[in-house]
Order: structure tokens, then C-alpha cells, then sequence
């Protein structure tokens, strides 16, 4: 029986049971996402024989496009394909993506060539734009507008995909290191079946997605064309496909670009503004109250900026730090893939807890707006850098200090990381339109490629100024650079929490 979305919506308990199945759909991509991401910036040092400051600027490149392309998977999703058809799209591209640096030309010969590795990241670059904001917006239509149970729906989520994080994360890393089933795979191979993991992930993604989308109903399907007279008819095919064949068109422009950053620049200079110019655009033709939503939305967007440029060091110079200046005094792991996964770990431990409870907060009318809680995302994430430049006073003569400090660092800025990130998925849908959630959650999502873009350029920074050093003056430096970053992150933090009623009255009455 094909179930309303009315049905759908008026679920019993705390979760709707429809969040279980996209909770293991995007647990199994963020598995293949979060598998590449740890292992980019060791891979192209170790076996491209990149340099440390050109690593991070093509971290911040890649990453930066990832999410940049979620704004055009949120567009085309919302105005031709719908959620459910971008989402097999983007998860198709993603698998030809990873079998591609995982065959090295479908070859199978030893290591993984600089043409492989640029043109399987560029498919999956475009794929994760397609799937990644879609099935969030899908998981925000399963809850009525203004249901208080949302903000604990996308923490369950949010574990979902941190499930999968700390899988990927440290797994693939481990195996393309060698540390991990190493007498399994023949020498030479480890990278080219690290990469191969995450394509048969992503397959098993889209099947449980397969056999369980029936329950969600009308979500996600096509949008129907509107003609004149007020009849809605289906999409015409011609532009589906176009969109299918314009994805494509995108992905040799996109290699070129992260291959060679500074492409990059002028893409990321270009692409926020033009971004902006079409929301006012957009916002021009809804009414006051809806326009004042989006305003509020777009200072949330602005603002996670600066989050994910501080947070997000934890794919650029937090592996090189953890590679050079770690030790593995916690349960002999390696500090790689600590970094990777540490934060994944902690999130599954925290998330359901955290999202009781906002439940239980909302009951005693005492919990946060969602802009105090984007403060005190803030705050915790600038403790946490404190923390990380704590390490430089337990480090020995050679520059090593201790994976157990840095890991308490890694757990403080989770909680930071709780306050925000699935908060904002979940305001993001409640702020925009009904027409509009695609291209808001995209744009939340771009937000993020900027941050991705300042974060690499903040690593590569940090690689300048280290060059030539000895391991105890990159220590000194790398931990120096943190301590800063802390204190932007408390500014950023105490600033939002002071504009919280201004913010507030822009919601109305979205909390």
C-alpha cells in the first residue's frame, strides 16, 4: 500500500521508521565519501609525491567542489529530477568515480597514476553533489513543520553518517597504508583496493535504497510540470537527460580545476556571489515572511563559513600533524587514522543523547534557539583547538606528543560539531520554501565548499611556514597556528550569541 505523506508524518514515538532506511543509505555513501576524504592528503604526498603546501591546496580544491556541487544537485533536483532520481544518479557516478582509482585505468597494474586519481575524484566529486543534499532534504519532508521531534530526527541521522565516517575513515586508510590486511593484498595493490572498498559500499547504498524507497510515499518523486491551464503533467524526458548529459560535461572541467588550483580561486570567487545574486533573485518573488525566513538562513550559511574552515583542518593539517607529531599511545592505533574517525566515533556516542536531549528540553521549554546553538557550536570548537595547542606541552625532543590529548581535543570539538551541523540540516529545511529546499540545503552544502576552500588554504599556510623546520619547530608551528584558530572560533561563537534576537525575530516562529 502506497502510504500519504500525511501518513507518513503522523508517526508515533520519537523517529518516523522511514529515517532508518535513508539512516543506512547515507551511512554506506558517507562510508565511500569519508573513505576517500581521510585518505587524500596522505595519498598524494606518499604516492604522488606532492608537496605538503600543494597537498592542502588540492584537499581544499577537491573537498571545496564536493560541496560546491551540491548547490547544482539541489537545483536540478528540486526543479527537473527530484530527490530519489538524483540520489541513484549521484550514487551511479560515485561508484564509476571509485572503481576508476581503484582499477588505475582498468589495467589493475601497480599504483594509482595522477590522470587515475584526478579523474576518479572528479566523478565523485559530481555524484556526491547529487546524493548528498538530496537525501537530507528527504529526511526534513518526514516531519510536519514545526514537529519538535525534527531537530532529534536529523541527530539519528547524523549518526547514520558518522557511522559510516568511522568505517570508511579508518578502514581505508589503514588498508592503503598497508596496516590492515596486508598479508591479504598483494604488494602494490593496497591503495587500488582501499579505493575499490568504497565503490562496493556505495553498491550496497543504492540497493538498500532500492528495496526500501516504497515506504517514503510521495517523497522524493519528479516534480510534475504545471501547464497554463493548471494541469500538471510528468517532466518531459529531453530534460532529464540533459541533465544527465550536463553532469558529465562537468567532470573534465572540474579535473582540470582541482588539478590545477588556482582554477579553483577563480571558480570559488565567482561562483558565492553568483550564488547570492539568484537566492535574492528567488527571494524577491516570495512574501515578506518567507523572505525574512531566508534571511535567517542565510546568516546561519555565512556564519558555518567559518566553522568548517576551522573545523575542517582535520583532512589537511591534522593529518600531516598527526602523521609527524603524533605518537600511538591510545591502544597502539594509528594516528591517521584516529584523525580520520576519532570524531565519527564520538559522534555515535553523543548524537542520540544530544538529540533526547533537545527533546527534553523543548518539553521544560527550556531549550536553546537554534542560534545559541550554532554559539555554542562555536565555542566548543574553539576549546577544542585550544586543546590541540595544549599537545605542544607533552611533546619530547623530537616533536611527538600524545594521541590520548589529542583525541580529548578531537572529543570537544565534536560536541561543537553537534551543535551545528545537524542543527543546521534541520533548520535549513524548516527556514526555506516548499520550492526552495533543495537549492537552500544546497546552499548549505556551499557554504561548506567555502569552508573546505579556506580550510586548505589555512593548511597550506601552516606548510609554508614550516618548510625546512625540524619536527619540534612544525610543532611549535603547526600548534601556534591552532591556538589562533581557537580564539576565532570563541569570537565567531560570542558574536553569534549576542545577534540571537535579531536572528530569532527573522525565524518567527521557527525555533
Amino acid at each position: 500500500m502506497n502510504l500519504t505523506l500525511e501518513q507518513i508524518q503522523d508517526f508515533k514515538g520519537k523517529y518516523p521508521k522511514q529515517i532508518w532506511s535513508l539512516f543506512f543509505s547515507e551511512m554506506w555513501e558517507r562510508f565511500c565519501f569519508y573513505g576517500m576524504r581521510g585518505m587524500l592528503v596522505f595519498f598524494m604526498i606518499s604516492q604522488l609525491n606532492l608537496g605538503e603546501k600543494e597537498a592542502n591546496l588540492q584537499y581544499g580544491a577537491t573537498q571545496a567542489f564536493v560541496y560546491a556541487f551540491t548547490f547544482v544537485g539541489g537545483l536540478f533536483a528540486d526543479k527537473i529530477l527530484g530527490f530519489r532520481k538524483s540520489l541513484f544518479w549521484g550514487g551511479f557516478l560515485m561508484i564509476i568515480g571509485s572503481l576508476i582509482l581503484a582499477s588505475n585505468g582498468f589495467t589493475l597494474l601497480s599504483g594509482i597514476s595522477r590522470f587515475n586519481f584526478f579523474l576518479g575524484i572528479s566523478f565523485t566529486v559530481v555524484g556526491t553533489g547529487f546524493f548528498k543534499p538530496n537525501i537530507s532534504t528527504m529526511v526534513g519532508k518526514l516531519y510536519k513543520k514545526g514537529d519538535n521531534r525534527t531537530d532529534a530526527g536529523f541527530s539519528l541521522f547524523y549518526a547514520g553518517i558518522n557511522l559510516g565516517a568511522l568505517l570508511g575513515g579508518y578502514l581505508c586508510i589503514a588498508i592503503g597504508k598497508g596496516e590492515l590486511l596486508s598479508h591479504l593484498i598483494p604488494e602494490g595493490l593496497h591503495w587500488n583496493v582501499a579505493f575499490g572498498l568504497a565503490a562496493v559500499v556505495m553498491v550496497i547504498s543504492l540497493v538498500n535504497f532500492i528495496f526500501t524507497q516504497r515506504r517514503l510515499g510521495p517523497i522524493g518523486l519528479q516534480p510534475l510540470k504545471m501547464l497554463k491551464n493548471g494541469q500538471e503533467v510528468a517532466m518531459e524526458r529531453w530534460k532529464e537527460y540533459g541533465v544527465y548529459a550536463l553532469s558529465l560535461l562537468f567532470i573534465p572541467m572540474i579535473m582540470v580545476m582541482v588539478a590545477k588550483t588556482q582554477y579553483t580561486d577563480y571558480f570559488m570567487y565567482a561562483v558565492g556571489p553568483l550564488t547570492l545574486l539568484y537566492l535574492f533573485f528567488e527571494m524577491s518573488k516570495v512574501n515578506k515572511s518567507e523572505r525574512n525566513k531566508l534571511l535567517a538562513a542565510l546568516v546561519f550559511i555565512l556564519f558555518s563559513i567559518v566553522f568548517w574552515g576551522i573545523y575542517e583542518q582535520s583532512g589537511g593539517s591534522l593529518s600531516i600533524f598527526a602523521a609527524h607529531n603524533l605518537n600511538n599511545d591510545l591502544l597502539g592505533l594509528d594516528p591517521n587514522g584516529v584523525n580520520n574517525s576519532g570524531g565519527a566515533f564520538f559522534i555515535l556516542l553523543v548524537a542520540v543523547p544530544i538529540g533526547l536531549l533537545w527533546i527534553w528540553l523543548s518539553k521544560k521549554k527550556l531549550e536553546p534557539n537554534t542560534i545559541i546553538k550554532f554559539g555554542l557550536g562555536f565555542l566548543f570548537l574553539g576549546l577544542g583547538f585550544y586543546a590541540i595547542y595544549a599537545t605542544k606541552f607533552f611533546a619530547n625532543a623530537a616533536g611527538i606528543t600524545s594521541l590520548s590529548l589529542f583525541t580529548i581535543a578531537l572529543f570537544i570539538i565534536t560536541i561543537g560539531e553537534m551543535c551545528l551541523s545537524p542543527i543546521g540540516l534541520s533548520i535549513m529545511t524548516k527556514l526555506s520554501t516548499q520550492k526552495l529546499q533543495g537549492m537552500m540545503m544546497g546552499m548549505w552544502f556551499l557554504a561548506s565548499a567555502y569552508g573546505q576552500y579556506v580550510a586548505g588554504l589555512i593548511g597550506a599556510n601552516m606548510a609554508t611556514a614550516r618548510a625546512g623546520a625540524s619536527n619540534i619547530e612544525k610543532l611549535q608551528a603547526y600548534t601556534s597556528g591552532y591556538k589562533d584558530l581557537g580564539l576565532y572560533a570563541v569570537i565567531a561563537g560570542v558574536i553569534l550569541i549576542l545577534i540571537s534576537p535579531l536572528v530569532k525575530k527573522l525565524m518567527q516562529e521557527v525555533r
